[in-house]
């Protein structure tokens, strides 16, 4: 979703819905950037009396949780972990505490699904509606160049929309409330199992004598917009029947060359769990189901 660029206001300016930013580290304090470019200064906390002093535009820390609240319409949470997360709604000075009707939380912080209906639980005793929200990638949060990744009830996403496209250059709802923690988790799967593959691939030319820069210069040179990563499950999302009937050859064309990956592992003494898992579930891993009638 593209967003108008505005200039920084200093002074603070209240354009509805109102917004507040909880946790001032990369992702929250460029969150409060971003906002405050877009002329909406956001209300701001962090346990770090100074941590809005260097963030452009943006006011100094209000007093605890609840103000942050008591002065917001969408207060948006990027904090650690889980426990954090909690300790901010529901202490005493918590968000809870300064919650008013009709106030949203917008859970930036990557946490476990499960957490997300504890909290949303919390939430929803004070009259408070939660939406999850991963965000990726973290280091373009002060150029509102944020992917949100966002789960929960469509009329919660109404209203806290001004706000989101104030910071993310795409929202993506995923679903109901928990969606989208899912797909930012399964997306961090991606990224760190790929670590992982690129780590193996590059033990293997190591042990062959042959630089890793070649191998990521062949890599880029052969797929430059990285088609490949996708290119399975989109066969499978289309489930065609010529596909389908490309299973068995890919197949075969799978095995064999996964197959040379662990023989040359062997010889050059280096493990490759992922390669040996990933030959062991190819035939999962390929699977193509089959279309309902009514799809």
């Amino acid at each position: 979703m593209s967003v108008q660029t505005h200039s920084v206001t200093t002074e603070p300016v209240r354009v509805a819905p109102r917004a507040g930013v909880i946790g001032l580290g990369m992702i929250g304090g460029g969150v409060a950037v971003s906002l405050a470019r877009r002329g909406r200064i956001p209300v701001v906390y962090d346990i770090r009396p100074d941590a809005a002093d260097d963030l452009p535009g943006v006011p100094p820390v209000a007093a605890s949780p609840a103000d942050v609240a008591r002065d917001s319409d969408v207060v948006l949470v990027a904090v650690v972990d889980a426990n954090q997360a909690r300790a901010v709604l529901c202490a005493d000075d918590g968000v809870l505490a300064g919650a008013h009707p009709g106030l949203v939380v917008v859970l930036l912080s990557t946490v476990a699904v499960p957490v997300v209906h504890d909290l949303a639980r919390e939430c929803s005793a004070k009259g408070v509606e939660l939406l999850d929200c991963g965000v990726t990638p973290g280091d373009q949060a002060a150029d509102n160049g944020l992917v949100a990744i966002l789960g929960g009830d469509d009329d919660a996403v109404r209203a806290a929309m001004p706000v989101l496209v104030d910071f993310a250059k795409e929202v993506v709802h995923c679903g109901p409330l928990g969606a989208g923690m899912a797909t930012k988790i399964a997306r961090n799967v991606i990224t760190y199992g790929t670590w992982r593959a690129v780590q193996e691939a590059a033990n293997l030319v190591r042990a062959a004598g042959v630089a890793p820069e070649r191998l990521i210069e062949v890599v880029q040179a052969a797929d430059p917009e990285g088609t490949t990563l996708f290119s399975w499950l989109r066969n499978q999302i289309a489930a065609q029947p010529d596909t389908r009937a490309m299973v068995p050859q890919v197949r075969r064309l799978m095995d064999k060359d996964l197959a040379a990956a662990q023989e040359l592992a062997a010889d050059c003494g280096i493990s490759v769990p992922l390669v040996d898992a990933a030959r062991s579930h190819g035939a999962e891993t390929l699977d193509i189901p089959e279309r309902s009638n009514d799809e």
